[in-house]
């Protein structure tokens, strides 16, 4: 779909359908408003007759409104006005968007990006409508031969602003809208793959090209060059299938100094868990296929982050294999060595995703990184603790947790930080070896996190742990591409922090007022 940035009055645009806002109380938006003189009050007679009532998210299509020059005018319901912020926004595009796909509407001027939200600027209103307009229009149906519902997508989509000095704003707006939404894109669409074809070499491949077509760097190991890193708790995983592993580096030199100190993203990349020897039920088991979430998603912030020209130095690391049972697995027991040089007793093979990250994290240490995120769809006991709302977030610096839980907010893509206590180390313990792979029911996500923290101390970790964000189930079940916008925020406030523009995006840069509307492993 083509996206346009304009400034132009609502009742003068010559299109298949405009898009204008209506408060509970039935309150037009400016651009509601300017189409209801031209038409003789007709919007405000139909809200009179009570088919609609402004509700957060509801749409009415009105055909043929009179003196209007397009052919539709599209009434969002945006709530109650004194509670429009952010989270609304985002729900009244998404409702929009929704709409229009039930028409034939080839042709669309969203007049929703021209409203006020405190804090937030055009740049920031432009970003999150496209953002959130992709992933409405976003499906996966590459390996059906007929579509159940085809989608109606218009050719053109223009989002408006208040004032021709917005365009440039909006323009930069939508370019990181598009960036973030492609990045989102990309991970859904590698992480909704069935583990048949999403296979370790099948993700190695599809890094390296997406590296060559950015001009980034690539190098992918082999098993025998993990083995040569000393990399015994990553193949200890990897033995048990026949698909070979592979260690996925990528690498973005943004900054004006090569030398700067890189920041290290880090995804855990199992493509199929069975739970190896300690097998998980059947039932869901074919959701299994996101346990590489995590690597999914830093492939795609990394591609966003590259498509922005971010000025900063930026390095993926994805530790990528399969969990499965066969007489080579790991079993309950067995002790292993990691790159660290730490043994780690195998008290459960189903809590793998540990084990391959901590050869993952000792490794990105080569890179003197500023800091390290790593992302992993780790824990179902992340789940129980926060549900599908928020990715638990836990890191060895309290300032490194608020800047990933400030950068979540901006884009509505929100963390959670749980605590990190020593005491959780405890439950680590082994009589046998350095650690135990797991710490038992109690605190299942924290106690995960403690165990990784043992192979962070070189520099400032942070551990996101998407296993309740990453991918729905039941009749929506689908990757999510949760936290791509979470990653990239916070890439970018770390460039803006490095060339000197140590403000937030988002916040104004000048006052404007609601008068200027027109304007588990």
């Amino acid at each position: 779909m083509e996206f346009n940035i304009k400034s132009g009055s609502p009742e003068k645009q010559r299109v298949a359908c405009v898009i204008v806002g209506v408060y509970e109380s039935r309150k037009l938006t400016l651009a509601a408003d300017l189409i209801d003189r031209v038409s003789s009050g007709f919007i405000g007679d139909v809200l009179k007759r009570g088919d609609m009532e402004g509700k957060l998210g509801s749409t009415l299509m009105l055909h043929s409104v009179p003196h209007a020059l397009c052919d539709r005018v599209l009434l969002v319901g945006l709530g109650k006005e004194r509670d429009f912020r952010a989270k609304e926004y985002r729900e009244a595009i998404r409702a929009s968007i929704k709409a229009l796909t039930q028409t034939s509407a080839n042709e669309a001027v969203s007049y929703l990006t021209e409203l006020t939200i405190k804090k937030h600027d055009v740049e920031w209103m432009i970003e999150q409508a496209t953002v959130a307009t992709l992933d409405v229009l976003y499906r996966f149906d590459r390996f059906k031969t007929r579509s159940d519902e085809p989608l109606r997508e218009p050719k053109k989509l223009t989002l408006a602003v208040q004032r021709r000095s917005d365009l440039a704003d909006g323009e930069k707006g939508l370019a990181r809208g598009q960036a973030i939404a492609e990045g989102m894109r990309f991970a859904k669409d590698l992480a909704n793959l069935p583990g048949n074809v999403c296979t370790p070499s099948f993700l190695a491949d599809t890094a390296r090209d997406m590296a060559a077509t950015l001009g980034a760097e690539a190098e992918i190991l082999d098993e025998n060059g993990i083995a040569e890193l000393g990399m015994g708790s990553f193949l200890a995983v990897a033995k048990g299938s026949d698909e070979p592993p592979r260690l996925i580096v990528l690498k973005h030199y943004g900054a004006k100094d090569k030398a700067d100190k890189p920041v290290v993203l880090v995804g855990k990349g199992i493509t199929f868990d069975t739970g190896g020897i300690s097998l998980k039920p059947g039932e869901a088991m074919d959701e299994m296929k996101y346990d590489m979430c995590g690597a999914a998603t830093v492939l795609g912030a990394f591609r966003a982050a590259v498509e922005m020209a971010l000025p900063i130095n930026l390095v993926a690391i994805v530790p990528t294999c399969e969990n499965m049972p066969s007489g080579r697995a790991i079993k309950p027991g067995d002790i292993v060595t990691s790159m660290s040089g730490q043994t780690i007793e195998i008290l459960n093979t189903d809590a793998e995703g540990r084990l391959i990250l901590c050869d993952a994290l000792t490794y990105a240490e080569r890179f003197n990184p500023a800091t390290v995120v790593d992302v992993a769809t780790l824990t179902g006991a992340c789940i129980i603790a926060l549900g599908h709302v928020a990715t638990g977030l836990f890191a060895n610096q309290d300032s490194l947790a608020r800047e990933l839980s400030a950068a979540g907010e901006e884009v509505g893509d929100r963390a959670w930080h749980m605590p990190l206590f020593d005491e959780y180390q405890e439950q680590l313990k082994s009589p046998f070896a350095d650690m135990a792979n797991i710490g038992g029911r109690p605190a299942g996500s924290i106690t995960a996190a403690a165990f990784l923290s043992r192979y962070t101390k070189a520099y400032d970790w942070a551990h996101l742990d998407i296993a309740g964000t990453a991918w729905r189930s039941g009749k929506d079940k689908g990757a999510t591409g949760r936290p791509v916008p979470l990653l990239v925020q916070f890439l970018q406030d770390r460039a803006d922090i490095a060339t000197g523009n140590v403000v937030r995006r988002g916040r104004p840069r000048r006052e404007t007022s609601e008068a200027s509307d027109d304007d588990a492993d």
